[in-house]
């Protein structure tokens, strides 16, 4: 219960951060004088770093400990959160930025993982749903509590509080968390392919933050083939970073994460393009819009730890594929929204949203951690963890990618409102269609019942 406890505090800081940090953003613009771009950076820069390091984190906590990433995960994000909250310029922010992002992939790259460890078969997809609310519970918290700091104590005020609610973490890991899991242990580390597979992930990366210029494409294209390059040397190397028999082999793992990744990609820009709508088109103030998108979150929160509990009992793959479905759901009826939608058929998009998100994600986990062998755990909980950062940034691509092939780099005027609903409802049809091609990845994962131990 302790293990529990811990990893699920722990499990809330990221997202919350994540959210409550963009509802300040326009405030650290005014006071460190960021423009549109750098200010993008504040948020890319988490990621990014997320990204280039969840696989290599994962690997050396399987090696070396996962209590000792883990910790040493939290002593990072505690002392980044501290650096964010006294920078003095821009830079300085997006470098601290970048930092956070290493030490949440040690935190949420183990975390999970912890939890397989502790937890028996049987019981996984409730612990799992248990976690997962809590990611979601800080989505949910992040803008409320991330505004009433910004309002009343100015913005860096939101790292000092993220700060605190870390040393809380690192005392209970310190205290109560003192079992150490390394099924890996003696197995040698891939220096090369580490090298190769961050690199590659980070000019993916920038591409996709730079769409639609040609260096985009061209940072894309070498980013595509280092990761071909990167699987040929997993291959022939005998102690590999990424043993990439999992996906050639485990039927299981490699379409619940490559449904991960498609799931991602067809939900994370839903609620940049609604604070958009809600606040340009509807004309609705940034808290009420807050309000209004606090409807998926919530709903998710509210029921993941029922589904995954339920995926204890029940075939994963038909919880997470009816999850996709719901999200399909959701996602085409907000093409149809225009100035004229009412809060009511808003919602009910939104809700959808996050009804689908609930029976996805949990049994989505519980399928991932359950395929393979246990010295695998951390690197599975880090590879899920990367398909969920590769999709959110795939996701802003596309949307990014519609909104400067219709509106360009203009500033949204009343003027540009017929095209800014133009972009959503193209965006979101895009999504739609990516989110049904998902729901087939999601049934070939096969039967899991009897895979676990």
């Amino acid at each position: 219960m302790v293990t529990l406890v811990v990893t699920t505090m722990a499990s809330f800081l990221t997202p919350f951060m994540g959210s409550a940090s963009n509802v300040a953003l326009p405030a650290m613009g005014r006071e460190l004088s960021m423009n549109a771009l750098s200010l993008s950076w504040v948020a890319t820069s988490f990621l990014l770093a997320a990204a280039m390091s969840l696989v290599p984190l994962g690997r050396i906590a399987d090696l070396y400990g996962r209590r000792r990433i883990f910790l040493w995960g939290i002593v990072l994000y505690t002392l980044s959160s501290l650096a964010c909250s006294l920078a003095s310029n821009a830079a300085m922010l997006i470098f601290s930025r970048f930092m956070q992002g290493i030490g949440g992939a040690m935190i949420f790259g183990t975390a999970t993982a912890i939890l397989i460890s502790v937890f028996p078969f049987t019981e996984r997809g409730k612990v799992l749903g248990i976690n997962v609310a809590a990611v979601y519970t800080g989505l949910s918290a992040g803008p409320l509590i991330g505004g009433l700091l910004t309002q009343h104590f100015g913005w860096r005020s939101i790292f000092l509080f993220n700060a605190v609610l870390s040393l809380i973490v690192l005392f209970f890991t310190l205290w109560k968390l003192r079992d150490e899991w390394a099924e890996a242990r003696g197995e040698r580390f891939d220096l090369t392919g580490t090298i190769i597979y961050s690199l590659s992930l980070f000019l993916l990366m920038i591409g996709f933050s730079r769409l639609p210029s040609t260096v985009a494409f061209l940072f894309i294209v070498i980013g595509i083939a280092g990761v071909a390059a990167f699987i040929k040397w997993e291959i022939r190397t005998p102690s590999p970073l990424l043993d990439v028999s999992l996906f050639l082999q485990n039927r299981a793992f490699t379409f619940s994460n490559l449904a991960a990744l498609i799931h991602y990609s067809a939900t994370y820009a839903v609620s940049f393009l609604m604070s958009l709508y809600l606040q340009f088109i509807k004309d609705f103030s940034p808290q009420v819009a807050g309000g209004i998108l606090l409807a998926q979150p919530v709903i998710q929160a509210v029921f993941s730890p029922l589904i995954g509990r339920l995926s204890d009992r029940i075939e994963p793959r038909f919880l997470a594929s009816l999850g996709m479905a719901l999200t399909v759901c959701g996602l085409c009826l907000l093409i149809f929204i225009d100035a004229r939608s009412s809060l009511a058929c808003i919602l009910a998009g939104l809700s959808l949203l996050g009804l689908g998100f609930a029976f996805f994600s949990s049994p989505n986990v519980n399928a991932i951690m359950s395929s393979v062998d246990r010295k695998f755990l951390s690197l599975a909980s880090g590879a899920l963890a990367t398909m969920r950062i590769l999709g959110q940034m795939f996701s802003m691509g596309i949307a990014l990618l519609i909104f400067a092939l219709i509106i360009g780099k203009v500033q949204i005027t009343p003027l540009y409102y017929p095209l800014l609903l133009q972009s959503m409802k193209m965006a979101f049809s895009i999504l739609s269609i990516l989110c049904f091609l998902g729901i087939f990845a999601s049934l070939a994962r096969g039967r899991m019942r009897n895979n676990g131990a």
